[in-house]
């Protein structure tokens, strides 16, 4: 169990749009190419009253400080939502229960949130048992794993070395990650995991939101943490950590905050979901277009009502250049991705799935879901797939995909019992 520390398909007909509505969405939505537009909506796109005109106007999108929410911002900042009909009003909220709460009772329409949040929910281990959404993936790669000075101080840097510290010097060891079944807690379970360390029978696991890690090693409330950037950075800038592995060490362009909203917003709103999902999707697409965007972005979401740090702790590791805090430094190709020509967006089967088995794995399910049916349920392909072909977003050949992992295990989604199942290290 884990201890928190918190500051507190069914859908519309499919028809043929009248000339005037589709008329009326280039007007209110801008244009997007007419011949886009028209093939987009008109051949397969989900009609709401016989319009193609978002249902809801103006949405709250929920969103935790941290680097990873940039294309939520920025698509609000650029003015990219007007395009597409919508105004995107991005809330900042102070933890990922808080997220959860609000997603459930509906004072947020979507938000920028753990992808295993979503999972969880969908199967009531997170919360209320609640029909979910994914959208689209917002982010690969760009978490960290921090431990703390001390423990480097004493020859624990990485996985190997910590598991020898801790076989010799013998007390409580305390790792913090930000939501139990979502994906920062599954980092860093599988990494302890793959250096023979048992995250539960070995340490202790509690919950701290990403803000507040920092604060919370400096007082020595853990040991290491797992936690999206800036703040494994920033624990660094302040010389109270040290950065152990990145989590793409553990998966390389590994999935991460996903676009999340519950099944019932989607069957009401249809046409205003594939909105959202075109206005962030080019959003993703601008921020990775170059360099001057990067760093326009990273100005942007160190504001103090978004990240609230220094632009200096976010605009090194999203070009990739990594130090970690005991002199290293690197040009990490892997770095946190946004669209990487539409590759990081697509909501792949196979990782939803790949959650589920780690929920199993570690004893957060009881007994094996029907991986794949609760994945196609979860992840609306659909929508995606009409934000893509409107924001000209190129698509994978397969819903599935394949990955090895930091211990050469390989994850491809054929057989998710078994994989969940051939863990050494498990609950």
């Amino acid at each position: 169990m884990t201890a928190e520390i918190t500051p507190t398909n069914v859908t519309a007909p499919v028809q043929s749009a009248p000339a005037a509505s589709r008329r009326d969405f280039l007007i209110k939505g801008g244009a997007v190419g007419t011949a886009a537009l028209f093939s987009t909506l008109g051949h397969h796109g989900v009609w709401a009253a016989g319009s193609d005109a978002p249902e809801k106007t103006e949405v709250k999108i929920g969103f935790i400080p941290l680097t990873d929410c940039a294309s939520v911002v920025m698509a609000a900042e650029l003015g990219i939502d007007k395009k597409y009909g919508v105004k995107i009003v991005p809330t900042k909220e102070a933890s990922w229960a808080g997220v959860r709460d609000k997603l459930v009772n509906g004072e947020l329409d979507f938000a920028h949130v753990l992808y295993g949040l979503i999972y969880g929910l969908q199967l009531g281990t997170s919360g209320p048992k609640k029909d979910m959404a994914v959208l689209m993936n917002l982010n690969h790669n760009g978490q960290a794993i921090t431990l703390s000075k001390k423990l480097a101080e004493k020859g624990a840097v990485d996985g190997p070395s910590l598991a020898k510290l801790m076989a010799t010097e013998k007390r409580e060891y305390t790792f913090a990650q930000t939501f139990p079944t979502g994906t920062h807690a599954m980092w860093l379970y599988y990494w302890l995991a793959s250096a023979g360390i048992d995250p539960f029978k070995d340490a202790r696991a509690i919950v701290v939101p990403p803000p507040q890690m920092v604060a919370n090693m400096r007082v020595g409330n853990m040991d290491g943490f797992c936690v999206g950037e800036p703040w494994n950075h920033r624990a660094i800038m302040d010389g109270i950590g040290i950065t152990a592995n990145t989590t793409q060490d553990v998966w390389k362009d590994h999935p991460e905050k996903v676009l999340g909203t519950s099944a019932e917003f989607v069957q009401k709103n249809p046409n205003t979901a594939r909105a959202v999902t075109a206005a962030i999707l080019e959003a993703s697409k601008w921020i990775d277009a170059g360099l001057q965007n990067k760093l326009k972005m990273a100005e942007t979401i160190a504001q103090r009502s978004y990240v609230n740090t220094g632009v200096d702790a976010i605009n090194q590791r999203i070009l990739g250049r990594y130090q970690n805090g005991m002199g290293k430094t690197w040009d990490d190709p892997d770095h946190m991705k946004f669209f990487n020509d539409g590759s990081v967006n697509f909501p792949y089967l196979s990782d939803g799935m790949w959650f589920l088995t780690q929920h199993k794995r570690w004893g957060l399910l009881k007994s094996h879901p029907d991986y794949l049916a609760v994945a196609k349920a979860v992840n609306r392909i659909d929508i995606y797939k009409q934000a893509a072909e409107a924001t000209k977003t190129s698509l994978p050949k397969s819903d599935m995909r394949s990955a090895k992992f930091i211990d050469g295990v390989v994850w491809d989604g054929k057989d998710p019992a078994k994989y969940a199942d051939g863990f050494k290290v498990k609950a």
